[in-house]
């Protein structure tokens, strides 16, 4: 077994040629492929990767993914893939498991939860994994001590309610994902400050709660016109809300923008193909995900602005911007 795999995978010490044809003919012979992982881990001469999200069909996280992956492959790293489906009991899970199979780096890529147990749980699994020489870093966590890619949620929130106000809107639904979920706590919370702000009462917005899907949008929008929708505009927690707010709302025979202007954020590339076209906030997904994945492998980053304290946590933020499309225009009833 030495000597095939001296034959197969070089080293220090080496075979005879005539014994390396004949390893490799005997390969050849058994459509042998080398392990790639089971050699990263053996001689860590590449590095690998836990990825973490929640969910690697929601076009958002695709998006990331990819490009944390163009990073990984042009520095040779090996990634393994976890999706949660927005279980933080699972998110831990995969931490674990991803330090059981000696990952050296585990990159965390979703919304953190507003809950005691978990962050407890978690900052216990990451801090085994660092102190035994791993590295980890995040996409979207604010509330976990780390290295991290942050869109600005709150601010692109903020800036939605603004650009509605400007069109004359005055009357809001949010169709909202799990408040424990901090992208969406940031996001509406950023909307609904504004609005205060701009001297509207609490009461001008409705925010209706569903699971941060597209399923979710399209409950959202349906059970805000069956209850008799009296708003004029509709933010969506997420593009991917947007979507399924769309589809309920054609099916009410709610005309968007006509009856209700409509409003995503993270400018999935879809969005801008819906009829109508629809408006967003846009995020610079794949960078977001070439970003982190730069952090966790400490390489350096390209054009990105890094923020920290002396010695702290490197955070890298991410601008969120209004892009106003043909699903938003000025009501026609006041």
């Amino acid at each position: 077994m030495a000597t095939a795999s001296r034959a197969l995978n070089g080293g220090d010490r080496v075979v005879t040629d005539e014994l390396r044809t004949r390893v490799l003919q005997a390969a050849r012979q058994l459509r042998y492929v080398p392990n790639a992982h089971a050699q990263a881990l053996a001689n860590r001469t590449r590095a690998t990767v836990g990825l973490i999200m929640h969910d690697v069909s929601d076009p958002y996280f695709a998006a990331i993914t990819r490009g944390a992956m163009e990073v990984a492959s042009a520095h040779g790293a090996l990634v393994m893939l976890g999706s949660t489906f927005r279980s933080p009991h699972r998110e831990i899970e995969y931490v674990s498991t991803f330090r059981a199979q000696r990952a050296q780096a585990i990159l965390v890529v979703g919304s953190g939860f507003d809950d005691a147990e978990y962050l407890e749980a978690m900052r216990a699994e990451l801090g085994i994994h660092q102190d035994a020489g791993g590295r980890y870093a995040f996409v979207s966590h604010h509330d976990l001590p780390g290295d991290a890619v942050l869109p600005d949620n709150a601010v692109g929130g903020a800036a939605v309610a603004r650009a509605l106000l400007e069109l004359g809107h005055r009357r809001f639904a949010v169709a909202s994902g799990p408040s424990s979920l901090t992208t969406v706590e940031h996001r509406v919370g950023g909307f609904v400050d504004a609005v205060e702000e701009a001297g509207l009462p609490r009461s001008a917005v409705r925010v209706v709660e569903r699971e941060f899907s597209e399923d979710g949008g399209y409950d959202a929008a349906r059970d805000l016109v069956r209850e008799g929708l009296s708003a004029t505009a509709l933010f969506c927690a997420s593009d991917v809300m947007a979507l399924g707010a769309l589809a309920a709302l054609r099916e009410e025979g709610v005309s968007v923008p006509g009856d209700l202007s409509l409003m995503g954020f993270d400018d999935i590339p879809v969005m801008r193909h819906l009829a109508p076209p629809t408006s967003t906030v846009s995020l610079d997904l794949a960078g977001m995900g070439r970003a982190a994945m730069r952090l966790v492998l400490d390489v350096p980053q390209d054009g990105v602005v890094e923020e920290s304290g002396a010695g702290g946590p490197r955070r890298l933020r991410f601008p969120a911007e209004v892009v106003l499309r043909e699903s938003t225009t000025a009501p026609t009833r006041r």
